[in-house]
């Protein structure tokens, strides 16, 4: 999708530079978005915080269950 209108610039691109870590100020010097109109500077921002590599991902926790203190029965067949 087109983030910035006015340069032509996706949000692929902005994701790719956040990705490789570069900051939003970089990636406005050196893609030009958010630095015409400026309507696009909010969702620009969006993008490149959800993609940065600093930003906050879910951690799951799987516990494991406690291993058995004796060995279960086999089965008798």
């Amino acid at each position: 999708m087109i983030v910035c209108v006015c340069r032509r610039i996706s949000d692929r691109l902005i994701a790719q530079c956040a990705r490789q870590g570069m900051s939003f100020d970089t990636i406005q010097l050196e893609l030009g978005v958010a630095t015409q109109c400026g309507k696009c500077e909010g969702c620009a921002r969006g993008v490149w915080q959800e993609c940065a590599p600093s930003a906050p991902v879910a951690h799951l926790h799987t516990a494991h269950p406690p291993a058995p203190s004796h060995p279960a029965p086999a089965n008798r067949t």
